[in-house]
């Protein structure tokens, strides 16, 4: 199985595919958060609820640390604010960004990134919505009172991913069984699986998640971990837990 990893095996071990989820409202929270898990984690998501209350020069910290910036803002607006916030992202030095919308959302996006290195994200479904959710919307079937588009969410999940990397998306956020799906239909984009779930631990409000060993067998590039690491009692020794089995996952992949 081929994956968007393939060629940089040198610079994406067991570690560096992990993606911290700093979901804390505070900055000194965040801070907190990075210090604990200097020199085992090196990538970390940056959601709404912290992004209120961070600025450009805490970006630029992470990055004089050495950490690499996954900004998850899910933008999703008219074409010239997408276009200018993703250029103000790369900008910044943002590594991954995430977006939702139309076809136009996305090619606003590249054009907002231009030259820029800043991997743009499509965000297809959230982890947490359900096919009641899309059927409430009429987005998908069954309905007595009409036809939708689509007879059933993975028939709305593939179109919309589909159309977000035919316009230059350059990857999807993936969960619960679309990581394997994005990857046998997109061989050559980066997944990154959310709602990573340890075995034993509460999935909370994700309607699709996968363990760490399940998501990298499935196809994944990165996986984002939240509050399995920041609740946890010892949060190197979780974070440690987890890139063994990402690990112990790639060693037993094909094409890895």
């Amino acid at each position: 199985m081929s994956t968007a990893l393939t060629d940089n095996q040198s610079t994406t071990g067991a570690a560096q595919r992990l993606i911290v989820a700093l979901d804390v409202p505070t900055l000194e929270e965040a801070r907190q958060c990075v210090q604990a898990l200097e020199g085992i984690v090196w990538f970390y998501k940056i959601g709404l609820e912290l992004f209120q209350a961070v600025n450009h020069e805490f970006i630029q910290e992470m990055k004089a640390r050495g950490c690499r910036v996954f900004l998850d803002l899910k933008m999703n607006d008219v074409d010239e604010t997408i276009r200018r916030a993703v250029r103000r992202a790369t900008e910044m030095g943002v590594d991954f960004l995430t977006i939702q919308g139309s076809r136009r959302t996305v090619q606003a996006a590249v054009a907002g990134k231009g030259e820029g290195p800043v991997k743009i994200l499509f965000v297809p479904l959230l982890s947490s919505w359900d096919a009641q959710i899309l059927q409430e919307w009429g987005l998908v079937g069954p309905n007595p009172r009409y036809t939708p588009r689509f007879s059933q969410i993975d028939d709305y999940v593939m179109w919309h991913a589909h159309e977000a990397v035919a316009h230059g998306a350059d990857g999807l956020i993936a969960s619960g069984p679309y990581v394997r799906q994005f990857r046998d239909r997109f061989p050559g984009h980066l997944i990154v699986a959310p709602a990573i779930r340890p075995a034993g631990h509460d999935s909370h409000e994700h309607a699709r998640s996968l363990t760490p060993a399940q998501a990298i067998r499935n196809g994944a590039d990165y996986l984002v971990v939240g509050r399995p690491i920041r609740d946890a009692d010892d949060r190197r020794a979780a974070a440690r837990r987890i890139v063994h089995e990402i690990d112990e996952a790639l060693r037993s992949r094909p094409n890895t």
